[in-house]
């Protein structure tokens, strides 16, 4: 009963996300998109902004040229550079201190995933001052206008311009969870390939399967869309034609600017056609062991996608021929041959195949998230059990 329960409830989310104000960002894209984005904030009456980022990329000097390029323009900016990975409550707070003291008027997201999710909290917090974000916890709990957001992805993995998610983690329970509101679509995404030249090998890797996570799970699923099937589609052929010649050849802008539009496209996909257990089981050993998501999302989903069987022959056989592998044979050879390519990309950029550090007694309350997370939300191709979800822990634990 409670499959049908799940069914019902996706089926009823479907058809009330048709009416949900969905809008895309405005994309600035090139070599050196970056130098045009103070224009653009200047051109929507923004003379203050807060940026929010990590140490790191400001240690690289990755945020020199937005810095003189908004002085230029007569900009005015704080910087919080606190972000951490899996971003947790209390980073949002700290900068929404910082933007209320700043009198900031419009939000710059610079950084990977962390910080554009970072971001989105601060978004949300001012548009609800008096709501904590554990009680935007869920779907459409924010409903109001945020300020301005402006993303800068820095990696190509969690497509986070492109969406109306936000994850967010709390140190002190370890839950990590997602708000969502289509309020928190950026209003601009900015896709420069010079700012992913250098991005070490493990975060190329990681965050690229990050990103093809995002569009198998939105293709798989059963809200699908005419345009996110497009969408997911792209995606995984630009990621299985170009991640490893990121991954291999870190100077390479083609591939780098390929891979920067496939997250988009499967950011944009995900938004719409959501995830699934793949995300839900990451969630968890993000928020228990802070495993970087793209990470988690690699080593979990040849193992999800086999698990879920042949309620996904279908789907990834056509994801088979859309990369060109396994021509001529059935559908269950197909799938299970994409799914061994994936298999192979993760070997061959040197993803483990399990997730070390997993504690035995922390997976009865992993699995319980998991399952609270992904029903009766996520329209996955099948509902998995809780006894399902512990042994797929079982099965990814070092």
């Amino acid at each position: 009963m409670y499959k049908l329960y799940c069914r019902a409830y996706q089926n009823m989310f479907k058809l009330v996300s048709k009416l949900l104000p969905w809008r895309e960002p405005i994309l600035l894209e090139s070599e050196g998109a970056i130098l045009e984005l103070p224009k653009h904030i200047k051109s929507n009456n923004i003379s203050n902004v807060l940026i929010v980022t990590d140490k790191v990329l400001m240690k690289l000097g990755l945020l020199d040229a937005l810095f003189n390029s908004l002085e230029i323009e007569g900009i005015l900016y704080s910087v919080y550079d606190k972000t951490i990975p899996n971003p947790t409550i209390d980073n949002i707070e700290e900068a929404l201190v910082m933007y209320k003291n700043g009198n900031c008027q419009g939000i710059v997201a610079f950084g990977g995933g962390s910080p554009i999710d970072c971001a989105k909290g601060v978004a949300a917090r001012v548009a609800r001052p008096r709501k904590p974000i554990s009680k935007m916890k869920g779907v459409l709990k924010i409903l109001k206008k945020t300020p301005l957001l402006f993303a800068v992805p820095t990696t190509a993995g969690t497509g986070s311009e492109a969406t109306i998610a936000a994850v967010i983690s709390n140190a002190i329970t370890h839950e990590k969870y997602a708000i969502n509101d289509t309020v928190l679509i950026p209003s601009y995404a900015v896709l420069d390939p010079l700012l992913t030249i250098g991005l070490p090998k493990h975060i190329t890797s990681t965050t690229g399967m990050d990103a093809l996570t995002h569009a198998v799970e939105a293709y798989i699923g059963k809200s699908n869309t005419k345009e996110t099937i497009i969408l997911s589609q792209d995606a995984v052929k630009l990621i299985f034609e170009n991640v490893e010649v990121a991954y291999n050849d870190g100077l390479n802008i083609e591939a780098r600017k390929h891979m920067l539009k496939a997250s988009y496209y499967a950011g944009m996909s995900f938004t719409r056609a959501y995830v699934g257990n793949v995300h839900a089981i990451a969630h968890t050993l993000g928020g228990f062991y802070s495993i970087p998501h793209g990470l988690a999302n690699a080593v979990i989903l040849p193992y999800v996608l086999e698990y879920y069987g042949d309620s996904v022959y279908e789907p990834l056989a056509k994801l088979a021929d859309i990369v060109n592998i396994a021509n001529n044979e059935t559908k269950q050879i197909k799938a299970e041959t994409f799914i061994e390519a994936i298999k192979g990309l993760n070997e061959r950029m040197n993803i483990p195949t399990k997730i070390s550090g997993i504690n035995e007694k922390d997976i009865p309350l992993m699995v319980k998230r998991a399952y609270k997370e992904s029903n009766p939300l996520y329209p996955v191709p099948k509902i998995l059990s809780k006894q399902d979800l512990t042994n797929i822990y079982n099965m990814i634990k070092g």
